[in-house]
Protein backbone atom coordinates (compact mmCIF):
# COMPACT_ATOMS: atom_id res chain seq x y z
CA UNK A 1 0.00 0.00 0.00
CA UNK A 2 1.35 3.15 -1.19
CA UNK A 3 1.96 5.76 2.01
CA UNK A 4 1.14 8.57 -0.22
CA UNK A 5 -1.90 9.32 -2.05
CA UNK A 6 -0.29 11.10 -4.68
CA UNK A 7 3.25 10.56 -5.88
CA UNK A 8 5.78 13.21 -4.29
CA UNK A 9 7.21 14.25 -7.79
CA UNK A 10 3.58 15.42 -8.43
CA UNK A 11 3.38 17.29 -5.38
CA UNK A 12 4.81 20.38 -7.33
CA UNK A 13 2.16 20.27 -9.94
CA UNK A 14 -0.89 19.56 -7.91
CA UNK A 15 0.18 22.70 -5.41
CA UNK A 16 -0.31 24.85 -8.22
CA UNK A 17 -3.95 23.70 -8.47
CA UNK A 18 -5.13 24.28 -4.67
CA UNK A 19 -5.69 27.96 -3.01
CA UNK A 20 -3.55 31.23 -3.92
CA UNK A 21 -1.72 29.24 -6.19
CA UNK A 22 -4.46 28.71 -8.55
CA UNK A 23 -5.59 32.56 -8.02
CA UNK A 24 -2.02 33.54 -10.30
CA UNK A 25 -2.67 34.61 -13.98
CA UNK A 26 -2.62 31.98 -15.94
CA UNK A 27 0.27 33.59 -18.47
CA UNK A 28 2.16 33.50 -15.16
CA UNK A 29 1.39 29.43 -14.77
CA UNK A 30 2.53 28.92 -18.38
CA UNK A 31 6.05 30.17 -17.93
CA UNK A 32 6.26 27.94 -14.68
CA UNK A 33 6.06 24.80 -17.37
CA UNK A 34 9.33 23.34 -17.74
CA UNK A 35 11.37 23.33 -20.57
CA UNK A 36 14.61 21.87 -22.20
CA UNK A 37 17.32 24.30 -22.47
CA UNK A 38 19.34 24.51 -25.15
CA UNK A 39 22.61 21.86 -25.16
CA UNK A 40 25.60 24.04 -24.21
CA UNK A 41 27.85 21.52 -23.03
CA UNK A 42 27.33 18.57 -25.27
CA UNK A 43 25.31 18.23 -28.35
CA UNK A 44 22.70 16.26 -29.14
CA UNK A 45 22.79 13.58 -32.53
CA UNK A 46 18.74 13.98 -32.90
CA UNK A 47 18.33 11.04 -34.46
CA UNK A 48 17.56 7.51 -32.57
CA UNK A 49 19.60 5.21 -34.53
CA UNK A 50 23.14 5.33 -36.79
CA UNK A 51 25.07 3.29 -38.88
CA UNK A 52 28.36 2.04 -37.85
CA UNK A 53 31.10 3.55 -40.30
CA UNK A 54 33.81 0.64 -39.83
CA UNK A 55 31.25 -2.48 -39.54
CA UNK A 56 28.23 -1.11 -41.60
CA UNK A 57 25.52 -2.24 -38.79
CA UNK A 58 22.68 -0.03 -37.58
CA UNK A 59 23.43 0.85 -34.06
CA UNK A 60 21.30 2.68 -31.44
CA UNK A 61 22.00 6.17 -30.47
CA UNK A 62 21.39 7.67 -26.76
CA UNK A 63 21.72 11.19 -26.44
CA UNK A 64 22.29 11.48 -22.82
CA UNK A 65 22.73 15.41 -21.45
CA UNK A 66 25.40 16.15 -19.35
CA UNK A 67 24.06 16.76 -15.40
CA UNK A 68 25.21 20.52 -14.77
CA UNK A 69 25.71 22.18 -11.54
CA UNK A 70 24.83 25.63 -11.73
CA UNK A 71 25.79 27.56 -8.51
CA UNK A 72 24.06 30.48 -7.03
CA UNK A 73 26.59 33.02 -8.17
CA UNK A 74 25.98 31.49 -11.37
CA UNK A 75 21.69 33.31 -10.79
CA UNK A 76 24.12 37.09 -10.50
CA UNK A 77 25.33 37.32 -13.58
CA UNK A 78 24.90 36.07 -16.89
CA UNK A 79 26.97 32.69 -17.95
CA UNK A 80 24.94 31.84 -21.45
CA UNK A 81 24.00 28.93 -19.89
CA UNK A 82 27.10 27.17 -18.74
CA UNK A 83 27.65 26.04 -15.52
CA UNK A 84 29.94 23.21 -13.07
CA UNK A 85 30.29 19.94 -14.81
CA UNK A 86 31.55 17.30 -12.20
CA UNK A 87 33.60 14.23 -13.31
CA UNK A 88 37.04 12.37 -13.29
CA UNK A 89 40.63 12.74 -14.47
CA UNK A 90 43.73 10.44 -14.72
CA UNK A 91 46.50 10.94 -12.19
CA UNK A 92 49.43 12.18 -14.84
CA UNK A 93 46.80 11.31 -17.71
CA UNK A 94 47.48 7.73 -17.19
CA UNK A 95 45.00 5.58 -17.77
CA UNK A 96 46.33 2.76 -15.38
CA UNK A 97 46.44 4.99 -12.69
CA UNK A 98 43.77 6.33 -10.17
CA UNK A 99 41.10 8.06 -11.35
CA UNK A 100 40.65 11.69 -9.51
CA UNK A 101 37.28 13.75 -9.25
CA UNK A 102 37.54 17.06 -11.12
CA UNK A 103 35.35 20.16 -11.13
CA UNK A 104 35.50 22.24 -14.80
CA UNK A 105 34.15 25.75 -14.58
CA UNK A 106 33.86 28.31 -17.11
CA UNK A 107 35.40 30.78 -17.40
CA UNK A 108 33.75 34.50 -15.85
CA UNK A 109 35.13 38.13 -15.92
CA UNK A 110 33.20 40.98 -14.97
CA UNK A 111 32.55 43.22 -17.75
CA UNK A 112 30.13 46.71 -18.30
CA UNK A 113 26.95 46.31 -20.34
CA UNK A 114 25.15 49.20 -21.40
CA UNK A 115 21.11 49.01 -21.94
CA UNK A 116 19.66 51.31 -24.58
CA UNK A 117 15.70 50.96 -22.90
CA UNK A 118 17.50 51.55 -19.14
CA UNK A 119 19.68 53.90 -20.53
CA UNK A 120 22.00 52.33 -17.84
CA UNK A 121 25.28 50.32 -17.72
CA UNK A 122 25.32 47.23 -15.83
CA UNK A 123 28.77 45.53 -14.13
CA UNK A 124 28.20 41.67 -14.75
CA UNK A 125 30.08 38.83 -14.32
CA UNK A 126 29.76 37.20 -17.68
CA UNK A 127 31.21 34.20 -19.84
CA UNK A 128 32.83 34.21 -23.16
CA UNK A 129 29.66 32.72 -24.53
CA UNK A 130 27.72 35.31 -23.04
CA UNK A 131 29.61 37.65 -25.17
CA UNK A 132 28.93 35.99 -28.24
CA UNK A 133 25.56 35.42 -27.56
CA UNK A 134 25.06 39.58 -27.09
CA UNK A 135 27.27 39.94 -30.49
CA UNK A 136 25.06 37.55 -32.40
CA UNK A 137 21.90 39.06 -30.95
CA UNK A 138 23.20 42.48 -32.39
CA UNK A 139 22.34 44.04 -28.55
CA UNK A 140 22.52 43.92 -24.90
CA UNK A 141 19.19 44.46 -24.58
CA UNK A 142 18.12 42.24 -27.83
CA UNK A 143 20.04 39.56 -25.91
CA UNK A 144 18.01 40.05 -23.12
CA UNK A 145 14.80 40.09 -24.75
CA UNK A 146 15.38 37.40 -27.29
CA UNK A 147 16.34 34.53 -25.17
CA UNK A 148 13.79 32.90 -23.32
CA UNK A 149 13.93 31.91 -19.62
CA UNK A 150 15.47 28.40 -19.70
CA UNK A 151 18.35 29.42 -22.08
CA UNK A 152 18.90 32.80 -19.88
CA UNK A 153 18.77 30.58 -16.42
CA UNK A 154 19.83 33.45 -14.51
CA UNK A 155 17.62 36.10 -12.07
CA UNK A 156 19.49 38.82 -12.56
CA UNK A 157 18.59 38.16 -16.55
CA UNK A 158 15.24 37.72 -15.86
CA UNK A 159 14.68 41.15 -14.23
CA UNK A 160 16.23 42.80 -16.27
CA UNK A 161 14.11 41.55 -18.73
CA UNK A 162 10.89 42.86 -16.70
CA UNK A 163 12.73 46.35 -15.99
CA UNK A 164 12.73 46.82 -19.99
CA UNK A 165 9.27 44.94 -20.82
CA UNK A 166 8.02 47.25 -18.41
CA UNK A 167 9.59 50.56 -20.09
CA UNK A 168 8.65 49.20 -23.23
CA UNK A 169 4.94 49.18 -21.56
CA UNK A 170 4.73 52.41 -19.95
CA UNK A 171 6.48 54.45 -22.60
CA UNK A 172 7.61 57.17 -20.31
CA UNK A 173 9.92 59.97 -20.87
CA UNK A 174 12.18 59.46 -18.20
CA UNK A 175 14.29 57.80 -20.85
CA UNK A 176 16.23 60.19 -22.69
CA UNK A 177 14.23 63.27 -20.99
CA UNK A 178 16.56 66.13 -23.05
CA UNK A 179 16.15 63.84 -26.64
CA UNK A 180 12.78 62.95 -27.69
CA UNK A 181 13.98 61.51 -30.67
CA UNK A 182 16.32 59.66 -29.77
CA UNK A 183 13.37 58.27 -27.44
CA UNK A 184 11.12 57.89 -29.49
CA UNK A 185 13.74 55.90 -32.31
CA UNK A 186 14.49 53.41 -29.65
CA UNK A 187 10.90 52.32 -28.74
CA UNK A 188 10.45 52.04 -32.01
CA UNK A 189 13.20 50.28 -32.19
CA UNK A 190 12.19 47.30 -29.75
CA UNK A 191 8.10 47.93 -30.20
CA UNK A 192 7.80 44.23 -31.40
CA UNK A 193 9.06 43.04 -28.20
CA UNK A 194 6.21 44.83 -26.56
CA UNK A 195 3.90 43.13 -24.10
CA UNK A 196 1.04 44.78 -21.64
CA UNK A 197 2.22 45.85 -18.46
CA UNK A 198 -0.02 43.66 -16.81
CA UNK A 199 1.74 40.61 -18.28
CA UNK A 200 5.53 42.78 -17.97
CA UNK A 201 5.13 43.33 -14.27
CA UNK A 202 5.15 38.92 -13.66
CA UNK A 203 8.17 38.46 -15.87
CA UNK A 204 11.32 36.54 -13.76
CA UNK A 205 9.22 36.55 -10.36
CA UNK A 206 9.91 33.19 -8.49
CA UNK A 207 7.27 31.49 -7.05
CA UNK A 208 7.63 33.16 -3.61
CA UNK A 209 7.50 36.28 -5.48
CA UNK A 210 4.44 35.79 -7.20
CA UNK A 211 2.69 34.69 -4.73
CA UNK A 212 3.09 37.51 -2.14
CA UNK A 213 2.46 39.71 -5.15
CA UNK A 214 -0.91 38.18 -5.71
CA UNK A 215 -1.90 38.29 -2.04
CA UNK A 216 -1.23 42.10 -1.95
CA UNK A 217 -3.02 42.44 -4.80
CA UNK A 218 -5.93 40.68 -2.78
CA UNK A 219 -5.70 42.19 0.73
CA UNK A 220 -7.99 44.87 1.21
CA UNK A 221 -7.86 47.44 4.11
CA UNK A 222 -10.65 46.66 7.15
CA UNK A 223 -13.19 49.40 6.46
CA UNK A 224 -13.52 51.17 9.86
CA UNK A 225 -16.92 50.05 11.77
CA UNK A 226 -18.14 53.94 12.61
CA UNK A 227 -17.58 54.74 8.45
CA UNK A 228 -19.91 52.29 7.99
CA UNK A 229 -22.38 53.25 10.77
CA UNK A 230 -22.40 56.56 8.96
CA UNK A 231 -22.85 55.23 5.59
CA UNK A 232 -26.04 52.87 6.69
CA UNK A 233 -27.29 56.29 8.40
CA UNK A 234 -27.02 58.80 5.13
CA UNK A 235 -28.53 56.08 3.70
CA UNK A 236 -31.55 55.48 5.74
CA UNK A 237 -31.88 59.27 6.30
CA UNK A 238 -32.18 60.15 1.90
CA UNK A 239 -34.74 56.77 2.37
CA UNK A 240 -36.87 58.74 4.79
CA UNK A 241 -36.96 61.51 3.80
CA UNK A 242 -38.22 60.39 -0.01
CA UNK A 243 -41.24 58.11 1.61
CA UNK A 244 -42.48 61.75 3.23
CA UNK A 245 -44.86 63.46 1.57
CA UNK A 246 -44.33 66.39 -0.57
CA UNK A 247 -47.07 69.03 -0.19
CA UNK A 248 -47.43 71.70 -3.08
CA UNK A 249 -49.21 75.37 -2.62
CA UNK A 250 -52.33 75.63 -4.59
CA UNK A 251 -52.19 79.16 -6.72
Amino acid sequence: MPLHKYAPKMWDALKLKQGIYARLPKHYLKSLEQKEPTPVHWKPLGVEYRRNPKTGHKERVQDVPIPIYFPPQSQDGLWGGEGWISGFRYANNDKLSTRLRKTWKPQVFKRELYSEILDHKFTIEVTARTLDLIDAAYGFDFYILKTPKEDLNSKLGMDLKRAMLLRLAHKDKELYPDDPVKREKVYNKYKHFEIPEEEAEWIGLNLEEAVEKQRQLEHKEPEPLFKVCVDNLVEELHIQKLLEPHLTEKK
